[in-house]
């Protein structure tokens, strides 16, 4: 049974987390799930019988103006590492294993670099990288405007938001039949976060566009970037180049898979992170 807790972080802000518990007395890991943008921040399926079924104590939270969660005004990628600090403390976990899918990648990374401690490794799938001039940043992304508008600043990016609508060219095939069939909810989530308002999704998109405060290159723990060949939101130059920052980073490309249906790879994902933390 999934719980939902509040959390009060030390700067007097409130974080909306999600339990779905100890799945036997000897659980073997306990991961830290990174929403993608928008989300509401809660656990669904089959996030929560894929970890249930190896063992694996799954956690999360809401960031900061999702799902509840306090904003956080001006936040970058680094922002998070402070937050699931206190995620981790309240539920009385000292260390953890993080995955991050899509917007929930960066933060995912994030936390490895600046919490060394604490994670053991760290999966993303469809991570953005962090912002460079090395390569197009843009190139590959089917509608790049959401991203463009967060490179000027927020308030650019929100005028954006006030006539954004969405593009259905975003996702290929096997991604609306993931979201139809297995994944379902994660359509159904990301509509219910938008539905909500749209500053967590400006707050990321911002974070995403400006210097992360983070640097890739001190991960010092395992790293697995999943990334889709055929993905047009996230591109796979994307993953190239955080494999060319992070040492410690191994890719799985999936040449055929989108932004969603590269979802079908984190059951292997969680396997691997049990195999790199045993």
């Amino acid at each position: 049974m999934t719980t939902r807790r509040e959390i009060h972080v030390p700067d007097g802000r409130t974080l909306v987390a999600y339990d779905a518990g100890i799945p036997s007395p000897g659980a073997r890991l306990t991961v830290v799930w990174h929403h993608g943008s928008p989300h509401t921040g809660v656990l669904y399926e089959p996030l929560i019988s894929m970890a249930a079924d190896r063992g694996i104590r799954l956690v999360t939270y809401a960031r900061p103006s999702y799902g509840g969660s306090s904003p956080n005004d001006g936040r970058t990628v680094a922002s998070a590492a402070a937050d699931v600090s206190a995620l981790a403390d309240a539920l009385e976990i000292e260390r953890f294993a993080g995955m991050g899918a899509s917007g929930g990648g960066p933060h995912a990374l994030g936390c490895a670099s600046l919490l060394p401690d604490r994670v053991v490794a760290t999966v993303t799938l469809a991570s953005p990288a962090p912002y460079t001039d090395a390569f197009d940043w843009f190139d590959g992304m089917a509608v790049p405007d959401a991203l463009q508008a967060a490179k000027a600043g927020r308030a650019a990016r929100a005028r954006y938001a006030e006539t954004e609508t969405f593009d259905e060219s975003i996702f290929t095939e096997p991604d609306y039949a993931a979201l139809r069939g297995p994944w379902a909810a994660v359509g159904q989530d990301a509509g219910r976060a938008g539905a909500d308002g749209s500053d967590g999704m400006i707050d990321d998109d911002v974070a995403f566009a400006k210097p992360w405060g983070v640097d890739p290159g001190t991960i010092t723990s395992p790293v697995l970037l999943v990334q889709g060949g055929a993905d047009r939101m996230i591109p796979a130059a994307h993953a190239h180049s955080l494999l060319g920052q992070i040492p410690t980073a191994e890719l799985w490309l999936r040449p055929r898979d989108g932004h969603v249906s590269v979802l079908a790879a984190t059951a292997v994902a969680f396997d691997w992170l049990i195999d790199r933390t045993r």
